[in-house]
């Protein structure tokens, strides 16, 4: 119950710090999605664009980063308390044998 406590509380605090980060870059999106009364026949470098058509690539690609981050760590932490789990058992079934004297 305490990893399932622990995992959900770390989801809540994902989504806290990422939604931030996706809400600043929503602003751009919904402008883009305004009808345009002329159609673009030639290239134009992303420099040249204006703010509201250039996309907030760095944030998404922070957030992406920090999600996966994020996602690795928490695995990783469910494997380090699964292998302490079986440690622990291990331990204590060797302990039973040698008070059998099994072993």
């Amino acid at each position: 119950m305490k990893t399932v406590t622990s995992t959900l509380l770390a989801v809540v605090f994902l989504a806290a710090f990422i939604a931030p980060l996706g809400a600043q870059g929503s602003g751009a999106a919904n402008q883009s999605q305004t009808p345009r009364q002329e159609q673009q026949t030639e290239f134009v470098p992303l420099d040249q664009l204006p703010p509201q058509e250039q996309l907030p690539a760095p944030r998404l690609l922070i957030a992406a980063y920090v999600f996966v981050l994020a996602a690795l760590f928490l695995y990783v932490v469910s494997v380090s308390r699964r292998l302490g789990t079986v440690h622990r058992e291990v331990q204590r079934l060797e302990a039973d044998l040698r008070k059998t004297g099994r072993r």
